[in-house]
Order: structure tokens, then C-alpha cells, then sequence
């Protein structure tokens, strides 16, 4: 009788793959070189429509990487790139980017207080997630936080609670969002 090894990584089962064993983040630092020159090595993007991913949480992470693989997300380039990574490679690279520390400062004069309160339950008030399946939005160029909120809004994307709040949401609204997040200094600290 012929064994099939279902790994099971971020909610998603591949059947045929080999277990994920342990993380190994300096392997995934390796994986990061094909990573760095949208997101850089270091997680800090260096292009407007990438977003920042060091310091995320490696659940989300995983998740993300793992839907770009199986189809579940759709990207030109992330789709071509997940394609050829095995989940242990996933979970590496996963490892490499979240095991960086992250500091976000909201600028002079604002206060948590001022935060968009229907974000600040996943996202935090300064951008920094509260939730291990929520991304860090600190520091993004605000470009993308509008294109990712439109998605939501329009289907292109579907998550059970980012698609209900983005779906009501006005340009306007969405574009004081962006803003919000776009504002606060982030700082991603390398790996030691």
C-alpha cells in the first residue's frame, strides 16, 4: 500500500508533500535572496506595490505564501515565485522574515486614540498586528493599502472579515485608512 504524507501548513493541506519539520530561519534567509528585490532581505519593501514583511507574523506569513501556491491568491509575480517552493521552504523563509522585530512611531501630534477604529482590533492602532493572521500595515506606502482595501471590496480578494468591511467602505474612507497607517515610521530590525 502505497503512503501518502499530507503536511498540513497555514490551514492548507498538500497532499504527496513530506512532513515540514522544524523551522530553520537561516535557511529561509537563503530563500529570502529571491525575495529582496521587492521586499528586501530584510522585509522592508523596496517598491510601492510590495508590501513590508519583515517582523509579520509567520502564521500569516505561511498563509499568504501558501495561497499564492495553491491558487487560493492570485498574483503575476508571487504565484510564479511560491510555485517552485516546497512547504518546508515556506516555512523557512516564513521563519527568516518574522523572526526580525518591528517598531512602529506614530507621528507628532496623533494619538492611538485617532487610529480607524474598525482596524485597530487586527491591526492595532500604531499597524502593528495584534493577531497572528493579520498583517502589519505600520509604514506601507498607502498606494497599497488602498489597492489591497479595493480588492477586498470588489471580490478580487476574500477574507471572512476584511471582504464585510471593506465592502461598505467609501473611496474616501478607504483613502483616510491608507493615510492612517501610511503616516507611522516603521522600523524592521535585522535578524542578530
Amino acid at each position: 500500500m502505497r503512503k501518502v504524507a499530507i503536511t498540513f501548513l497555514g490551514g492548507l493541506m498538500l497532499a504527496g508533500t513530506p512532513p515540514v519539520f522544524a523551522d530553520d530561519a537561516e535557511a529561509g534567509r537563503k530563500i529570502a535572496n529571491m525575495c529582496r528585490t521587492c521586499h528586501g532581505i530584510d522585509g522592508y519593501a523596496q517598491i510601492p506595490i510590495a508590501p513590508h514583511i519583515g517582523g509579520e507574523p509567520k502564521e500569516y506569513l505561511e498563509n499568504q505564501l501558501m495561497a499564492f501556491k495553491t491558487g487560493a491568491r492570485e498574483h503575476e509575480m508571487m504565484s510564479v515565485v511560491t510555485a517552485s517552493l516546497s512547504a518546508q521552504q515556506i516555512s523557512d523563509v516564513s521563519s527568516w522574515y518574522a523572526a526580525h522585530t518591528v517598531t512602529a512611531t506614530l507621528p507628532e501630534g496623533v494619538t492611538e486614540d485617532d487610529a480607524p477604529q474598525t482596524c485597530v482590533s487586527c491591526h492595532g492602532a500604531n499597524g502593528i498586528s495584534v493577531l497572528l493572521d493579520a498583517p502589519n500595515l505600520a509604514g506601507e506606502v498607502n498606494i497599497y493599502i488602498d489597492t489591497q482595501l479595493k480588492a477586498y471590496r470588489i471580490g478580487k480578494r476574500n477574507h471572512e472579515i476584511m471582504s464585510e468591511i471593506a465592502a461598505d467602505m467609501t473611496d474616501e474612507q478607504i483613502r483616510a485608512v491608507a493615510d492612517w497607517f501610511a503616516q507611522i515610521e516603521l522600523e524592521i530590525k535585522p535578524v542578530q
